[in-house]
């Protein structure tokens, strides 16, 4: 079944770190766009990151840039979404997702693609 599982998120106080990661089954990462979307409480989806699938390319939004850092480990077939300096902006619910349409590399619309498998949704909180 082609599925994307997520794992990591929870609690962390601002300044701190914290990890997801986004394991494929039944396809491989490097064939597909990867997508970090992240919705915070009572706002609209934002697109957090992109990796290419042919060179593992990263793109990041502003909001995000300089702080997260989205990498592959092609033999585990598994994305990491690293969070770092955390803020209490970046609560929110996060998720993985594989773009299906323009190719496997991200592209100026990345944010804005067609995506047909989604991670499971992973609660991020920071506060203090």
């Amino acid at each position: 079944q082609v599925q994307l599982v997520q794992s990591g998120g929870g609690s962390v106080q601002p300044g701190s770190s914290l990890r997801l990661s986004c394991t494929a089954s039944e396809f491989a990462l490097d064939y597909y766009a990867i997508l970090w979307f992240r919705q915070a409480p009572g706002k609209e989806r934002e697109g957090v990151s992109c990796i290419s699938g042919s060179d593992a390319t990263t793109y990041y939004a502003d909001s995000v840039k300089e702080r997260f850092a989205v990498s592959r480990d092609n033999s585990k077939n598994t994305l990491f979404l690293q969070m770092s300096n955390q803020k209490p902006k970046d609560k929110a619910i996060s998720y993985c997702a594989r773009a299906v349409n323009q190719g496997r590399d991200c592209t100026s619309n990345h944010f804005s693609r067609w995506y047909d498998t989604w991670g499971q949704r992973t609660q991020v909180t920071v506060s203090s």
